[in-house]
């Protein structure tokens, strides 16, 4: 729904600003040529993923709402249609540029029609042995129900053949990306220099006739890619008799069937073909189809190969030890001795799940608790919790079934963690748990003792790779025992819950938010000197974004800086005059969310798994955590100040959207990713800090 423009910017457009600072990488002729591309393949798949949900639903609003509704829907429809236009069309200026650079690095991404004789028989031989067997052709047919059977997350190849006298048949088939690399790099020929890669969908074109012929007669075959996009948001019935798990299980059998919203098709498809497929999909409206160059699922590229020169390519970057944990084997007794702050991916994931692992056999442990929302596809968590279940230890797993897109291996987890013993719940009805939130409980003599990690990015090894998050390992019962009572929030939500220290959605995340802020805003009336910093992936509240107007209007410093959607409009005089905002886009995720608020020279810190989104707020259940530990408090200084520094990746977050670089204004380039792995690189060995003691101090 579109708001009012001089104080909310459009989420949407405000997203598709941030997808158009993902292709700017792509275009940066200062990253590396194949890291280029990957940024292409990051950009397609932000793009699905757009139309799937975000399109979806200004289209339903579009289709059912009442007047008002329906008429800025339909107008912001336009608005999102003519700018992802924009963008396809640098998008496919970018890439031809990206292959003529290839090209110029002796790198050749070749079609069917340019195979060399010395590749012919390599490539029939690679399609028998490990490509044959994933094709399965769909006949098109008037039995056949498309909209039922083809999938949104993948591309097809829409085939036709040709006999004469006879009527024309069609069929379809699946590129299996899943299950065979996109792109396959053909042997070396002696004495050439360059390297050639090919489609996956090349070598399905170049091998069509061994395909069909075994049943089907034809004197032509031709075939060109098209790729569905379906509406993401599905509705689950929601009877007293069902199980969440039943319900789950169920929506994604209906989003299977989910009214398609886009049609994306090779432009050269002849009309011919692409009739067919609209009276398949039942699509009447040209507002659907998108038509589209010869490569659709541009996502794969995340995955192109490394080769060539080893300039084409980032310098390796090893994740760092951390002095607190790497002086002592026994991770747990680390932490009791002060609390310790993990940055990913410059820290190693491999900390937490050694310390999962340690803990799965350690005596001492009697339990462990955990909220699970994303993990990898082998997941090291999962299997040390399901270990720690043989050791007799109490598991408790909190997983969510509606975690977007991962709805179908959230169910397979939550299967193979019930059959091993482990205590599965899912969380609290109408409320997404996206909390990053792990206890562990031990009998140390006569006290029980619990260590809590809580953080803003998920319990998984692969998205900690180049995802930036923050995690802090801590035993002060302050806040450890403030953890346990979310776990028992997420079991007995009908009970009252009250939150000193850890700042919980929806329970009392608004409320601390605007204290916070108001407590700026005093001081700055009394002419205290007043900062709110604030890192997120989006800011999107609108209650909240007003009160940073107010703070604005009192005389407080705002700093945001913000990766994704940001709908507050800085600079507004008599609005927003005293806040400015970036958006940092480079080789790792921002994902981290941190808030800082300077509170008369006494700071106060919070990192959460929560954005400023009324979700988030409202209905979700989120934790962040303070810092009261002062010398992690300085690390998350250091850090949010050299991305305030940033003059190389940073773009002014501005009414216009523009997205311009933050002026260099002769400042040295300082490229904060890079000056951030610098600086915890030469970390020295940290004197102990337990959030405990600062906090007695203080009392």
């Amino acid at each position: 729904m579109l708001i009012e423009k001089e104080q909310y910017l459009d989420r949407e457009l405000s997203w598709l600003s941030f997808n158009q600072r993902v292709l700017q990488e792509a275009q940066d002729d200062s990253v590396p040529l194949i890291e280029r591309l990957r940024f292409l393949g990051i950009y397609s798949s932000n793009i699905d993923e757009f139309y799937r949900v975000r399109v979806a639903n200004v289209r339903r609003i579009a289709l059912y709402s009442q007047f008002k509704q329906k008429e800025k829907a339909k107008q912001l429809f336009v608005e999102i249609l003519d700018k992802v236009q924009q963008l396809e069309n640098d998008f496919d200026e970018t890439y031809q540029i990206l292959l003529k650079s290839l090209t110029d690095n002796h790198i050749n991404l070749i079609n069917e029609m340019q195979i060399n004789e010395g590749h012919q028989q390599w490539l029939k031989d690679y399609f028998q042995e490990q490509l044959r067997g994933h094709i399965f052709p769909l006949i098109i047919t008037e039995k056949i129900d498309l909209i039922e059977q083809i999938k949104d997350d993948c591309t097809y190849l829409m085939v036709e053949m040709r006999k004469a006298n006879k009527a024309n048949r069609y069929a379809l088939i699946e590129v299996p990306s899943h299950n065979v690399p996109r792109f396959v790099k053909l042997p070396q020929i002696k004495g050439e220099i360059q390297t050639d890669i090919i489609l996956l969908d090349n070598i399905i074109r170049y091998s069509l006739a061994d395909i069909f012929n075994v049943f089907y007669e034809f004197d032509t075959i031709r075939a060109y890619s098209m790729k569905l996009t379906r509406d993401a948001e599905f509705e689950i019935q929601d009877e007293i008799n069902h199980s969440l798990f039943e319900r789950m299980s169920s929506g994604l059998r209906t989003r299977l069937n989910a009214e398609p919203v886009r049609l994306v098709y090779d432009r050269k498809m002849p009309e011919t073909m692409l009739k067919v497929l609209k009276k398949g999909f039942n699509i009447k409206s040209n507002k659907r189809l998108n038509a589209g160059g010869r490569y659709l699922s541009f996502k794969d590229f995340i995955q192109f190969p490394t080769v060539g020169d080893s300039t084409l390519v980032y310098d390796k970057m090893p994740s760092l030890v951390h002095p607190a944990f790497n002086v002592s084997e026994h991770l747990s007794q680390a932490i009791k001795k002060q609390d310790i702050l993990l940055y990913y991916p410059y820290h190693k994931f491999s900390y937490f799940t050694e310390w999962l692992r340690q803990s799965a056999f350690d005596p001492l442990v009697t339990s462990i608790e955990i909220c699970l929302y994303r993990v990898a596809k082998n997941s090291r968590v999962i299997a040390a919790l399901m270990e720690a279940v043989k050791n007799g230890k109490s598991v408790h797993v909190n997983i969510e079934l509606q975690a977007r897109f991962d709805e179908q291996a959230n169910i397979t987890w939550a299967e193979k963690l019930t059959k091993a013993g482990v205590r599965v719940t899912y969380g609290v009805h109408a409320l997404k748990v996206h909390a990053k939130l792990c206890v562990i409980s031990r009998q140390e003599g006569e006290k029980l003792v619990r260590y809590a990690h809580i953080g803003s990015g998920n319990f998984n090894e692969q998205n900690a790779k180049v995802y930036t998050d923050f995690s802090l390992f801590t035993c002060s019962p302050e806040i450890t025992n403030e953890a346990v009572q979310v776990f028992e929030f997420l079991k007995y939500p009908y009970l009252k819950f009250e939150f000193k220290h850890l700042v919980v959605s929806p329970i009392n995340s608004r409320e601390k938010l605007s204290e916070l802020i108001n407590n700026e805003i005093n001081f700055s009336q009394k002419g205290i000197k007043s900062e709110i910093i604030l890192k997120v992936n989006n800011l999107v509240d609108q209650l909240l974004i007003q009160k940073l107007y107010q703070a604005s209007n009192a005389g407080v410093k705002v700093s945001l800086i913000v990766r994704g959607i940001c709908s507050l409009v800085t600079g507004v005089k008599g609005q927003s005059e005293n806040i400015t905002a970036v958006s940092i886009v480079d080789r790792y995720l921002e994902h981290a969310r941190v808030s800082i608020f300077s509170n008369s020279g006494e700071p106060r810190v919070y990192i959460s798994s929560a954005d400023w989104m009324t979700r988030n707020i409202e209905r979700r259940v989120e934790v962040g955590t303070p810092i009261y530990c002062p010398l992690v408090q300085q690390t998350i200084f250091d850090i949010i100040n050299m991305q305030l520094a940033d003059n190389c990746k940073a773009r002014v977050l501005d009414t216009g959207q523009t997205n311009n670089y933050l002026p260099q204004t002769g400042a040295p380039r300082f490229r904060s990713q890079m000056e951030i792995y610098d600086y915890l690189n030469r970390v020295p060995e940290q004197k102990a800090c337990s959030g405990v003691a600062f906090l007695e101090a203080q009392l």
